[in-house]
């Protein structure tokens, strides 16, 4: 490990795992199921997030991928361009997530637009002219099973689980959850600052945006009990002993799709599955400790169902944007792209411009 650079301990995991069961959680509840004092567990949290190495910030709720497009973008780029490709999307705010590949692509983006009409702008029309690039190939979601903001890395002891998870308020159920609500601009204020800070107070936020600490609440709650917003802790999983992120793509009898979707996102190292457009209509992206664990892996996927056939296997050779957190070679969060879905694409010439912070 390079000067300067330090592994994540045991008390950082635990941590951090919590925040991933309850990402707004008091110090008292945190420190209560940890056993240590709520202000020596303000003042490590502290020290994780201005080092970059662990933050909360948004993930898509279940709901919100009703509403909008989702598409995993290949990027092809010349000998050498890649760097520079990088650097002319990462601002891009819906460009959620950006992978260095090692295989048949240069880069692998996650993208999110308003709909499938904006998604064919981006893709055909936008992202085509970005210099360096040359060759974009979209293979849309059609379901998406589940994503990262779901994955735990299991530090803590079940009775610490079932602590938190006992003081979680329950999601919304029926009706309520299933009424089209439009998001409006004053949500989407509100999550441009939570994907600074998911952990930001009330009455933080209401000063940031001029209004009340109840109204902020009340847009949150409205948000999270319609199924559009959760909020997630993540981290340099480098760093926490997850180095390793690689991609399955998979061919599966349509008929088998959601048996075997269902079946493969029960996997603890599943990070995000989804069926996709094109041959290889189901993708599958794992968090692994060790390169020697991938081949261990694809044998549990292909053991889940006979019908599995996996036709490419990729290895992220560096995650340069994780849902609009910028990453450094070590994974640790040096600014934010807030995500926004609902944003015209934008061409070349006028590119977004919504990089913030060094960290945090």
């Amino acid at each position: 490990m390079q000067d300067g650079v330090r592994w994540l301990d045991e008390q950082d995991l635990a941590l951090i795992n919590a925040l991933q069961l309850h990402p707004r959680a008091s110090w008292s509840v945190l420190g209560a199921t940890l056993g240590v004092d709520p202000v020596t567990v303000a003042r490590r949290w502290s020290r994780l997030s201005a080092r970059g190495e662990a933050w909360v910030a948004l993930s898509p709720g279940p709901r919100l991928f009703e509403r909008v497009c989702v598409a995993f973008v290949e990027i092809d780029c010349p000998l050498g361009d890649a760097p520079q490709v990088v650097r002319a999307l990462n601002d891009r705010p819906h460009l959620l997530t950006i992978e260095r590949a090692a295989g048949g692509y240069d880069l692998l983006a996650t993208v999110a637009t308003a709909d499938l009409a904006a998604m064919s702008r981006l893709t055909l029309d936008v992202l085509p002219t970005v210099p360096g690039v040359s060759a974009v190939r979209a293979r849309i979601v059609t379901h998406m099973f589940t994503e990262g903001g779901r994955w735990r890395i299991d530090a803590l002891a079940p009775g610490q689980r079932a602590q938190l998870t006992a003081t979680t308020a329950p999601p919304a159920t029926g009706e309520r959850q299933r009424r089209t609500v439009p998001t409006t601009a004053a949500d989407r204020a509100i999550l441009d600052r939570l994907a600074h800070d998911g952990r930001a107070s009330y009455r933080a936020l209401a000063a940031a945006l001029d209004t009340s600490a109840s109204t902020v609440k009340r847009r949150v709650d409205r948000l999270v009990g319609l199924g559009l917003l959760r909020l997630r802790c993540d981290f340099a999983r480098p760093l926490g002993g997850w180095p390793v992120a690689v991609t399955f793509w998979a061919k599966v009898p349509p008929a088998d799709l959601p048996d075997i979707g269902h079946a493969v996102m029960r996997l603890p190292q599943t990070r995000n599955c989804a069926a996709v457009s094109g041959p290889n209509n189901l993708v599958v992206q794992a968090s692994l400790h060790a390169l020697a664990d991938v081949p261990r892996f694809e044998t549990r996927l292909a053991a889940v169902h006979p019908a599995v056939d996996i036709a490419e296997r990729v290895i992220t050779l560096r995650h340069e944007k994780l849902l609009g957190r910028l990453l450094d070679a070590h994974g640790r969060s040096v600014g934010v792209v807030p995500p926004d879905l609902w944003s015209e694409p934008e061409s070349p010439a006028s590119p977004s411009t919504g990089i913030s912070g060094p960290r945090g």
